[in-house]
Formats: C-alpha cells, structure tokens, sequence
C-alpha cells in the first residue's frame, strides 16, 4: 500500500511538472485570447502579423532557453500557441529573404547582439534546448543591409564544464 501511494505521488508531482513546463499546451486553438493571458500572464512582446492579427510573446531570455509565442487573429481568437525557441522553428529561417524584423517577430528579442567589424555582420543570439536535452545557443547573422546572411547553433559555454568558473 505505501509502495502504491509513493508511486501515485511521484507520478502527480510528474505530470504536474510537465504542465507547469510546457505552458504552450495550456490553451487550445480558438479559445480567447483573455484565457491565454490569464494563463500566462501579460505578454512580453507583442509583434503584428500580416493579417491584422498579432503574435504574443513569453520569453525567458536572457537566462531561460523557451519562448511561448501565440498567434491571435483579429477577432482575438487564439490560432496556435508553441514553443519557438527550437530546431524546427530556427529552420524556417530563410538566407538572403529573412531580415531582423523576420527573426524578431518569429522568435522575439535574442538574449544578447553583438557586431563583427571584420566581416560586417551583426549577430543575435538566443538560448534554446535542443530535445529538451542539450544547452545550446542559435546565432543569425545580419549583413549591413538587415538581410540573414548565416546561421550557425554551438554549444552554450555556460553548460561547458571547463568553462564553468567562468560565468
């Protein structure tokens, strides 16, 4: 009896977890969007779309490695509501079409810029974990003109043991 007791509280505390982890699955599609701030809290960002609606934003940048993006149609339904700080959404990115206001609005703000004089490129960086897994980091390259010019992912020097002493 104590061994099946133990076991439920571990799973409840296990599948409490999970909710309070991936807040993207808390809203369903089409509910108001007033229920996903009440969920969620006040957005951070909020960027509009083409199509008259806007996409709302919860990032955890500088330290954290999720952004919670949620697009709203005009009327203030939710349309989706997903985790864009990962692989498959960094992918989207298109070179030599894509421009920082692009990467802006899909990803929000990155958690540090920097500028390279000697190649003439700026690059935003954002933290992400790679199947929720591996500590890395997504830079985008902008030439002087705003256009994508390069991506490039690497390890986050903050999870590298031999770097720990260092931040």
């Amino acid at each position: 009896m104590l061994n099946q007791l133990a076991f439920l509280t571990v799973c409840t505390a296990a599948l409490l977890l999970a909710g309070c982890t991936e807040p993207h699955r808390q809203v369903e599609a089409g509910a108001d969007q007033s229920v996903l701030i009440g969920r969620l809290g006040p957005p951070k960002e909020t960027y509009d779309l083409p199509n008259g609606g806007k996409r709302l934003m919860w990032p955890t940048q500088p330290m954290g490695t999720t952004t919670t993006a949620a697009d709203i149609d005009a009327s203030g339904k939710v349309l989706v509501v997903r985790q864009v700080l990962q692989d498959n959404e960094f992918h989207r990115a298109e070179i030599g079409k894509w421009t920082r206001n692009d990467v802006l609005v899909n990803f929000g703000r990155p958690f540090e810029t920097a500028y390279f004089k000697r190649t003439n490129r700026e690059v935003w960086s954002y933290r992400y974990l790679e199947n929720n897994i591996e500590h890395l980091l997504y830079h985008f390259y902008f030439d002087d003109q705003g256009i994508l010019r390069q991506t490039q992912r690497q390890p986050d020097p903050r999870f590298d043991p031999s770097m720990r002493n260092r931040f």
